[in-house]
Parts: C-alpha cells; sequence; structure tokens
C-alpha cells in the first residue's frame, strides 16, 4: 500500500521514523488539554465560549444526539464502533471549512466529574470535544472546577 503526498507516493515500509512529528503532535495535545482546564479554572465553564459557533454545534450536537447523557461516562467502545465512528464522522465532517482544526485529535474527559487523567481522559477529535464540552458547559457541569480553584486559591 503507498500513500500520495504533494512530493509523491509514500511507502510505509520506507517510510523514516516520524517520531519528532508524533511528539510535537503530543505537545499540541497537552497544551490544549492544560488550557482548557486553566480557563475552567478561571471562569465558569456556564459561562464560557469554545468557538463563535457553540450554539450551532450545541444544536446540531442535540439533533444528532438526542439521548446522549451528558452527565455519563463516555462509553469509548460504543463512541469508537463502527456506527459510532460512522455517526461521529457525519458530524465532524459537518466542520471541515467551517472549524480550524476541526478533525485535530485531543483529549477528552471520559465524565464531566473528573480531572484529566490517565484512566479518566479520552482521546478524541475536536468536533467531539467541542460538542460534548459545550453541552457539558451550558448544562452547569463544568462550574465546579471554577468553585473548586476559588476555594482552593482563597484558602
Amino acid at each position: 500500500m503507498s500513500l500520495t503526498s504533494p512530493a509523491g507516493p509514500i511507502d510505509p515500509n520506507q517510510a523514516d521514523n516520524f517520531e519528532e512529528i508524533e511528539k510535537q503532535f503530543a505537545v499540541k495535545v497537552v497544551e490544549h488539554m492544560t488550557t482548557y482546564w486553566a480557563i475552567l479554572e478561571k471562569m465558569p465553564g456556564s459561562k464560557l465560549r469554545l468557538t463563535k459557533m457553540d450554539d450551532e454545534i450545541l444544536d446540531h450536537f442535540k439533533s444528532e444526539f438526542p439521548d446522549y447523557d451528558l452527565k455519563a461516562t463516555i462509553n469509548e467502545d460504543e463512541m469508537k464502533s463502527k456506527e459510532g465512528k460512522e455517526r461521529w464522522r457525519n458530524f465532524i465532517n459537518s466542520y471541515e471549512k467551517k472549524i480550524e482544526d476541526y478533525n485535530f485529535g485531543t483529549m477528552l474527559r471520559s465524565n464531566p466529574s473528573f480531572e484529566y487523567g490517565e484512566k479518566e481522559s479520552i482521546f478524541a477529535v475536536r468536533m467531539q470535544f467541542y460538542a460534548i464540552e459545550i453541552a457539558r458547559n451550558r448544562a452547569g457541569l463544568n462550574d465546579w472546577v471554577y468553585e473548586k480553584a476559588q476555594k482552593e486559591g482563597s484558602a
């Protein structure tokens, strides 16, 4: 199997190790995660806007995933099953020309009651993060992060 790049076909068996690219990707993912958490500590999620299209994304998410339980722990196997991937792919791809880095990888907390952690986070696509976190924020499910930070700051 060969892939094509602007420079021509890429044979994965002949390709160099892209370790440096992987490291840069990991740094970007961690930066996004820590920046988002720092924002939640400084402002209640219910007052936060993640994009200029939050309302549209939220309405679209609710229409595509009407039974989504925001308080429940995300079932990663279900999300990444063949059916789950197809549902999410259709949702995600509709933002291709609307949201920068719409399909970039990021970390998503599996439950709004948890902080980021190895067992409490899953790898997701940026639009999954936006959809779920916008919905969590609007429902007030992330406000505890701000409240906890305020208590710790005044102690």
